[in-house]
């Protein structure tokens, strides 16, 4: 249940930063309480799948699936751009996300 939970913690991390950067394109007040709620269930779900998981395994998927996902978002929603290289360090990181998770103990 703790993995499900991380996992919904990721999608949430995603979609709190890239309300983040629609915050401030909208750039009014209203507009920044999305990111500000989100910050808040973000935060409680990261916690509440650090009661099976350990913090540090827990957190590294969390920022490591939530930063490639920030940047896959960013090239769908704010067309960023990404070269090749960048591709291959976001690679990379799911990797290692893939080898921590296959080697923890939880």
């Amino acid at each position: 249940m703790a993995w499900i939970i991380l996992a919904i913690a990721v999608c949430t991390e995603i979609v709190w930063a890239l309300s983040l950067k629609w915050a401030a394109t909208v750039g009014t007040w209203q507009a920044s309480i999305v990111p500000v709620s989100l910050s808040f269930v973000n935060m409680a779900l990261l916690a509440f799948a650090m009661r099976g998981i350990s913090a540090g395994t827990a957190y590294a998927i969390w920022t490591g699936l939530g930063a490639v996902g920030v940047i896959i978002g960013g090239i769908i929603y704010f067309d960023e751009k990404v070269n090749g290289v960048q591709m291959g360090f976001m690679a990379l990181i799911v990797i290692g996300v893939v080898g921590t998770k296959l080697f923890s103990s939880t």
